[in-house]
C-alpha cells in the first residue's frame, strides 16, 4: 500500500504547522508510523489522499457512532448552514438540543453548550469551585479531562506519552491544588478526603476511562465516590466526553445508576460538529454569569450549525433498539476478539461499543498497569493492521468503538485481518 501523498503532504504541514498537526496524537508518533491525510469519510470508510481506503475504529475518538457522513444529519446541517453559520445570539436550536439532553441524562437540571470537552471540564471546574468555595480538585492518574493548565497532572491520551504526564509551560502554582490518584482506589480516596476534606471543591473522574484505553471501573468504586463526596459537602463530576450518549442514552451515569453534581459532554453530542457541554443540578448551574458571580462565555457556544447536527443525532439515538442492537454487535465481536488473543499475553478490557487490546498478561485496572504493556508490540500490531487496511485508534492509550455504520462483513474482515497481524508480531 502506498501513501506517498500523505507523506508529501505531512512533510509540507510540517512546514507550518507544529509537528505537522493539529492535536499531537494524530501524528502517529508512538506506534512508529507517519500520519494519513484522509480525503474523504463515509460510514465506517476512511479515504485518504492516496485512494487508500481504510474500516475505521477510531471515530474520530468516538464521535461517530452512527459512522461518518450520516445522510440525515449531513441533509439537516446542509440546510441550517444556507440560513447562516453563526450569530452570537440565541436561536432555538439551542433550547432544542438543551431539552433533548437533559431529557436523556438523569442528572442534568440545567446544561450549558460550550465547543470542546476541554472548555466543558475546566467550565465544570470553575462552577464547582465557585459553587462550595473550595479549591483543591480530586482527579485520577490517567484520566484526561482536556488540557487546561490545572488538569494536565497524571493524565492521559496524547499526555501520557510525554515523559512526564503533565505538560511544560505549566506553573506548578496552577497545579498545586489538583490532588491525582490512582483509578479504582477507594482507599487512597478515603485518606485525601480525611486529610483535605473541607477543602475539596470536586472529585473529577471518567465513570468509565478511556484515555488510558478502556478501564471499566469497580461499580463499588464509583458508589463510594458518590457516598463521599456527599459526605463532605464536595461535589461529584462525571467526565462523560467519551462515555455520554455511547454507553446509553444516559450515558455511563445511567448506565451505572449513580447521579453525579456535574457532567460534561461532547464528541457524540456534536454529531460531528465542535459542540460539547457541562450541565448538572439547577441550583449550581444557577450560579453562572449572567445570573451569578462565576463567568463563563464563548462566542461560538450553541453554534447553529453544530446545535442541528446535534438535534438530529440525538433524536437518531432515541429509537427503540438503538443501544440493544449496537450491544448486540459490539458483543458478538468481542466474543470473537477474544478467541483470536487467548494466550498470546494480550487482555482486552470493553464495554458496550468501547474496546482496547493491552498487549500485557495481566489485569489493567489503572494507570501503572496501562504504563507496564509493551507498547512497542502494540505499535507493531497497529501497522499490520493498517497495510491491511484496518484504522485502529493509534495508541495503547485509546479507546476503539464500533458504530452502528459497521456491517457483519466489515467486522468478519477485521477478525481476520487481526488474526493475521497476530501471526507476525
Amino acid at each position: 500500500m502506498q501513501r506517498i501523498l500523505s507523506e508529501k503532504a505531512f512533510e509540507e504541514a510540517s512546514k507550518y504547522i507544529p509537528g505537522g498537526v493539529n492535536s499531537p496524537v494524530r501524528a502517529l508518533k508512538s506506534v512508529g508510523a507517519s500520519p494519513l491525510f484522509i480525503r474523504k469519510a463515509n460510514g465506517t470508510t476512511l479515504t485518504d489522499i492516496d485512494g487508500n481506503q481504510f474500516t475505521d475504529f477510531c471515530l474520530s475518538w468516538g464521535v461517530f457512532i452512527l459512522g461518518h457522513n450520516h445522510k440525515i444529519i449531513s441533509k439537516a446541517v446542509k440546510k441550517a448552514v444556507d440560513q447562516g453559520t453563526s450569530y452570537g445570539i440565541p436561536t432555538l436550536q439551542e433550547t432544542q438540543l438543551a431539552k433533548l439532553v437533559t431529557e436523556s441524562i438523569p442528572s442534568l437540571e440545567k446544561v450549558r453548550f460550550v465547543n470542546s470537552g476541554t472548555e466543558a471540564m475546566m467550565s465544570a471546574v470553575r462552577i464547582a469551585r465557585g459553587f462550595t468555595k473550595r479549591d483543591i480538585v480530586v482527579k485520577f492518574d490517567g484520566c484526561y479531562h482536556g488540557h487546561a493548565d490545572h488538569l494536565l497532572v497524571s493524565a492521559g491520551s496524547g499526555v501520557a506519552n510525554l515523559s512526564s504526564s503533565s505538560s511544560d509551560g505549566v506553573p506548578a502554582d496552577f497545579t498545586k491544588y489538583t490532588l491525582s490518584l490512582p483509578y479504582n482506589d477507594i482507599a487512597a480516596v478515603k485518606t485525601v478526603f480525611e486529610k483535605f476534606g473541607k477543602d475539596i471543591a470536586a472529585v473529577i473522574i471518567e465513570p468509565v476511562a478511556a484515555n488510558m484505553g478502556v478501564i471499566v471501573p469497580d461499580i463499588q468504586f464509583l458508589t463510594d465516590l458518590r457516598t463521599i463526596t456527599t459526605k463532605y459537602g464536595a461535589l461529584l463530576i462525571f467526565d462523560e466526553v467519551i462515555t455520554g450518549f455511547r454507553l446509553s442514552l444516559g450515558g455511563a451515569q445511567k448506565r451505572f445508576d449513580i447521579k453525579p453534581d456535574l457532567s460534561a459532554f461532547g464528541k457524540i453530542m456534536g454529531g460531528g460538529f465542535p459542540a460539547a457541554a457541562f450541565g448538572g443540578r439547577a441550583d449550581i448551574m444557577d450560579i453562572l454569569a449572567p445570573d451569578g458571580p462565576v463567568y463563563q462565555a464563548g462566542t461560538l457556544s450553541g453554534n447553529p450549525i453544530a446545535m442541528t447536527a446535534g438535534i438530529e443525532t440525538v433524536q437518531l439515538l432515541q429509537q427503540p433498539g438503538f443501544y440493544s442492537d449496537l450491544e448486540t454487535k459490539s458483543l458478538n465481536f468481542i466474543t470473537e476478539l477474544k478467541d483470536l488473543i487467548r494466550g498470546k499475553d494480550i487482555v482486552i478490557n470493553h464495554i458496550g461499543s468501547m474496546f482496547t487490546l493491552f498487549f500485557t498478561d495481566g489485569e489493567i485496572r489503572n494507570f501503572e498497569d496501562v504504563r507496564k504493556t509493551d507498547q512497542v508490540r502494540f505499535g507493531a500490531f497497529f501497522r499490520k493492521l493498517l497495510d491491511q487496511h484496518i484504522y485502529f485508534s493509534p495508541s495503547q492509550f485509546e479507546s476503539n468503538f464500533i458504530s452502528a455504520a459497521h456491517t457483519d462483513k466489515q467486522l468478519d474482515k477485521t477478525l481476520k485481518a487481526i488474526k493475521q497481524a497476530l501471526r507476525t508480531i
